[in-house]
């Protein structure tokens, strides 16, 4: 599991701020090695999936749109820009 899905670094504090994606409280299905009992997941922790799932792609999708910016080519106005 990736670290960035329980912290995120904040760009306005420059700072590690906490997500809230993952919440120990809510967090009851201790799993235990003798426990054989098939785990039902409720609408609620599959609607919470859905979500993470969404704010995981808007993420994925802000990323690639700022490391295209920095290595993608530039246009000709950013050409006439720098050459100017």
């Amino acid at each position: 599991m990736k670290l960035m899905e329980f912290f995120y670094f904040d760009d306005k504090k420059m700072d590690y701020a906490n997500d809230q994606r993952y919440s120990s409280e809510r967090d009851i299905n201790v799993v235990e090695k003798n426990d054989t009992r098939k785990v039902r997941l409720t609408l609620r922790q599959i609607n919470q999936l859905r979500k993470n799932s969404e704010v995981h792609e808007f993420e994925k999708a802000a990323e690639l749109e700022f490391i295209q910016g920095m290595y993608g080519q530039p246009t000709a106005e950013e050409l006439a820009a720098a050459q100017a």
